[in-house]
């Protein structure tokens, strides 16, 4: 092996590949030793607080895509906040309680509802949490997600649960909490209540079909004479023939125009704005004949017969009644739709909901009696068909509710249910103004939640399950009043915190309520427990309560909120309302959301699909680093998407940054920055220009950090790496380093660059790729860094300020050097003249006389910038045949000729030279290697004779 081959070698135990797979536990295990996480807290233990605070993931099945883009962009604020300046505590936690681990402790138990206690139940969905928290905990931490993830907050915790129960009874203590019969959505195949952020719209195909209500008798003494001998009907149209038993009204718009019409030989009444469309729903050719208008208020209270049931239905007004579908006639059944209840409370109407919590109708029901409600639809438009009432059927496809969590169709229903009032103490006001004063990240989240909040109905909180927090709540069995004096519940608030929510299903009443308590209303002693368990989403919604102001590290309220988009009507939404209703105010200061993890085509991952990619399969076959890195390098703000054809190209940029790096810390090797550090004032030009650059990516990283724009940072610092290190200086300063002297003042100076580029990316990209950070710190010579990177601040920007008239000079050069690589790159590729730079000789000159004596007053400079081994400046050019001239492109007066360069080439530096070999040895070098060899043989020399 020769000399120049051995300098090409890494000076450092630096790994020349990643492995990051194999390397990455090793770092965890040395955080988990060292406490890295309480020892960032130290660090800045006098700091200004700066709290993140987690919104709890549900602790059932293994983490995916989104939770883990999730916890990799909580991590990255936290550890840039720290490295900010900031104290930035993280305290992780989980929500453990609801319907998807009852409904698994069921399908492992293999019972169904009901047939075990709720004990029982409570107690293996206790275990079956737990199990997944501790998976859980561990899928986060190889992430390389640092947190206090020894003490994290459950909300199943005895003290979490006791909070919870509190903040319930804040609300029924000042008179916002109230219970009623009322329509809700409602789950037939979980068998529970669900509240607004519990459905979601999806397609769904459904009978479309017009029916006719004949008019019963006090209806006719209101028409028109000449309908008074006609069999007159008014058409409804629904999507829910179900719902048709529950009827009690048909609602008509008081504002709408009605008219009779003759089809055959009976009469229909509908608004005249929908009498062409339904014309053209019946396929017929032309649009039936008016016979008489009819004024919606002459009806109002009269009645029509069922089509297939012996009652009536109440004619009522309603302004609700739109033109947009079905007759202008709506069927109104109060307990089975929002409007249709609020008429039926206007009109005093039965809140009738014949249907049972697993959808199936009352047994009393004639024909479709004990049938399932979804299965029933055909049955009852047949009993349509037979009775002569159906007018017309179709199929549509439309937005429907299903539910959250089993993904099924979701019924209205009218139950008796525990409800958070949106005006009792002016909490929707409240929360509005709220919302006005939160920062929002993207600014759109402010409207959407807005829009939510203010169209939002009454918070309904019960749910008819077991695995909760009961709705802590006495009631009274002689009166019906229900007990809100906190007073009441001081005593079962202790037990919860000593024993758990179990205690409330354990004991008694006489066990829980204060001994002596008699109800204010009517004196009776006799009171029930509430059965029904709270929403999950107060569980978490309180957390600001249960976390924020219980732990000492943490405050309310919190900095950050970060969560998906989701979640403006999951726990964003239900935090607030929890924290106005009780605090005043709202309890966070930002909310940052983010958008959906889908497949490199855009599409939602699913199963079904095939494109769903689990995190534990990157990170097998890429490490963790490369999926922080897919984390931060799109904007996540939008939906992110991934691919295997997207991880390779982000595994390219990884591999440049790190390769960058290597090729730092190797020519670092016998830098001692506490003895060789040149002083910045000190550096050429050309190593202050780089600086400068390096500053203004600090600068531009910092904010970025600041707000919240991470793949700014990875997109600069990747550039920054292949361009302005790579492409630039590393590129230039290869022979500085390589062929002069070690000591030498201009080696000193490119090492002081690269020992300051060095450390200011690692200490930038260290939020991002922190196991790569960590590895790369070890390395860096010098004895005052910190144990971590993670401990060290963010770098402050090097030079600021260098003077308009040197940055441009700089910027003019570095536009020269790019048109004389194009030359080069002609004379390489094209015309073969050169193997590489080193081989060529290059003649500048210009056609502007300015230029030109730029180029004359730098012409050393560009000779080094240019890695050639001779550049000159002439008046002008004239190519040979065996010669490349080019004029640029960038800067058209300036012309380039590229020709092979004279002499020999020196076996140290590569350039080749006329001189090479004129030394008294024969070395097949040129004159400054042959000093430099000379002067290092005397070194050596000094150096064992000493």
């Amino acid at each position: 092996m020769e000399w120049k081959d051995a300098l090409n070698l890494p000076r450092t135990g630096f790994p020349m590949k990643a492995n990051l797979a194999k390397r990455e536990p090793e770092f965890l295990k040395w955080w988990e030793e060292i406490d890295l996480y309480h020892k960032m807290l130290r660090y800045r233990e006098n700091s200004a607080l700066y709290v993140l605070h987690d919104g709890p993931p549900y602790a059932n099945g293994h983490i995916h895509m989104g939770t883990a883009l999730n916890k990799v962009l909580k991590d990255i604020i936290v550890k840039s906040r720290h490295k900010n300046g900031f104290k930035s505590p993280y305290v992780p936690g989980w929500d453990c309680h609801g319907l998807p681990i009852e409904l698994n402790v069921e399908k492992e138990l293999k019972v169904k509802r009901g047939e075990l206690s709720k004990l029982t139940i409570r107690k293996h969905c206790r275990e079956y949490a737990e199990r997944w928290i501790n998976i859980q905990r561990e899928e986060f931490k190889r992430l390389g997600v640092i947190g206090d993830w020894e003490n994290p907050y459950l909300t199943m915790s005895y003290d979490y649960e006791a909070t919870i129960a509190r903040e319930f009874i804040n609300f029924l203590a000042q008179g916002s909490v109230y219970r009623r019969k009322k329509t809700v959505f409602w789950c037939p195949h979980c068998v529970t209540a669900l509240a607004e952020a519990e459905v979601e719209y999806e397609p769904h195909r459904s009978p479309s079909i017009y029916v006719k209500f004949p008019l019963a008798e006090d209806a006719y003494e209101v028409l028109p004479e000449e309908l008074k001998n006609e069999k007159v009907f008014i058409v409804i149209w629904t999507t829910t023939p179900w719902t048709l038993p529950a009827n009690l009204a048909i609602a008509l718009n008081p504002e709408f125009k009605y008219v009779a019409v003759k089809l055959n030989d009976e009469v229909l009444i509908l608004a005249e704005g929908r009498l062409s469309a339904l014309a053209a729903e019946l396929d017929l050719e032309k649009v039936p004949s008016i016979v008489a208008c009819i004024k919606p208020e002459d009806l109002e209270r009269k009645h029509a017969r069922h089509p297939f049931l012996t009652r009536e239905s109440l004619i009522v007004l309603a302004d609700y009644v739109t033109l947009e579908a079905g007759t202008g006639c709506v069927h109104t059944a109060p307990g089975h739709g929002e409007e249709d209840y609020e008429t039926g409370l206007r009109y005093g109407l039965d809140i009738y909901a014949p249907v049972s919590p697993e959808g199936f109708f009352d047994e009393d029901i004639p024909e479709i009696g004990g049938k399932h409600i979804f299965k029933a639809n055909d049955e009852i438009i047949e009993i349509l068909k037979r009775e002569g009432k159906l007018l017309h059927v179709s199929e549509i496809e439309h937005s429907y509710p299903h539910c959250w969590r089993c993904k099924k169709p979701v019924i209205f229903r009218a139950t008796e249910q525990w409800f958070i009032s949106m005006e009792a103490n002016n909490l929707r006001k409240k929360a509005l103004e709220w919302i006005e004063k939160i920062r929002w990240i993207p600014h759109w989240g402010k409207n959407r939640i807005k829009s939510m909040i203010e169209k939002r109905p009454d918070w309904c909180l019960s749910r008819q399950r077991s695995w909760g927090v009961p709705l802590t709540v006495f009631i009274c069995n002689q009166c019906g009043e229900f007990l809100k004096d906190k007073k009441y519940y001081e005593k079962v608030l202790a037990l919860f915190e000593e024993k758990g929510a179990d205690v409330w299903f354990e004991k008694d009443v006489s066990e829980l309520l204060p001994e002596g308590t008699i109800c204010p209303q009517c004196g009776s002693r006799d009171f029930r427990k509430e059965e029904d368990i709270l929403d999950v989403w107060f569980d978490s919604g309180v957390s600001f309560a249960a976390v924020l102001e219980r732990r000492e590290e943490l405050k309310f309220p919190a900095d950050l909120y970060l969560e998906g988009s989701d979640q403006h009507r999951g726990w964003f939404h239900s935090s607030l309302l929890c924290a106005v209703g009780t605090r005043g105010r709202a309890p966070y200061e930002a909310v940052l959301t983010h958008g959906f993890v889908v497949d490199g085509q855009g599409r939602k991952m699913s199963k079904s699909l095939g494109n769903v990619i689990p995190p534990e399969k990157i990170i097998k076959r890429y490490g963790a680093e490369i999926l922080r890195l897919w984390v931060a390098a799109e904007d996540y703000r939008d939906d992110i998407r991934l691919s295997d054809e997207i991880l390779k190209r982000l595994t390219e940029a990884y591999r440049k940054i790190r390769n960058t790096c290597r090729f730092m810390l190797g020519n670092l090797y016998d830098f001692v920055p506490e003895k060789d550090l040149v002083p910045l004032e000190e550096l050429p030009d050309f190593e202050r220009y780089i600086l400068f650059r390096l500053s203004k990516l600090i600068s531009r990283c910092l904010k970025a950090y600041e707000d919240y724009e991470f793949h700014i940072v990875t997109h600069g610092i990747h550039q920054f790496c292949a361009v302005d290190l790579s492409a630039v200086f590393i590129d230039i300063s290869r022979d500085t380093l390589y062929c002069e002297s070690p000591q030498s003042f201009s080696r000193r100076a490119a090492q002081t660059v690269l020992y300051h580029a060095l450390t200011a990316i690692t200490r930038l990209m260290a939020p991002i790729l922190s196991f790569t950070a960590e590895e790369i710190w070890r390395y860096i010579p010098g004895e005052n860094k910190e144990e971590s990177v993670h401990l060290a601040s963010f770098p402050e920007p090097f030079i600021t300020e260098l003077g308009d008239d040197f940055i441009d000079k700089w910027e003019k050069l570095m536009g020269i050097r790019a048109e004389i690589t194009k030359a080069l790159e002609i004379a390489r590729k094209e015309r073969k003249i050169i193997g590489n730079s080193l081989e060529a000789e290059v003649i500048l000159t210009a056609a502007s006389e300015e230029l030109l004596a730029f180029l004359k007053a730098n012409q050393d400079i560009l000779a080094y910038l240019a890695i050639v081994s001779k550049l000159s400046v002439a008046e002008k050019i004239e190519p040979q045949e065996d010669e490349v001239f080019y004029q640029g492109e960038e800067i058209p007066e300036l012309k380039v000729l590229v020709k092979r360069a004279p002499g020999e080439k020196c076996e140290r530096c590569w350039k080749w030279s006329e001189e090479v070999g004129q030394n008294e040895e024969g070395l097949k070098v040129c004159p400054r290697c042959y000093k430099v060899l000379k002067e290092s043989w005397q070194e050596f020399l000094k150096s064992i004779s000493s």
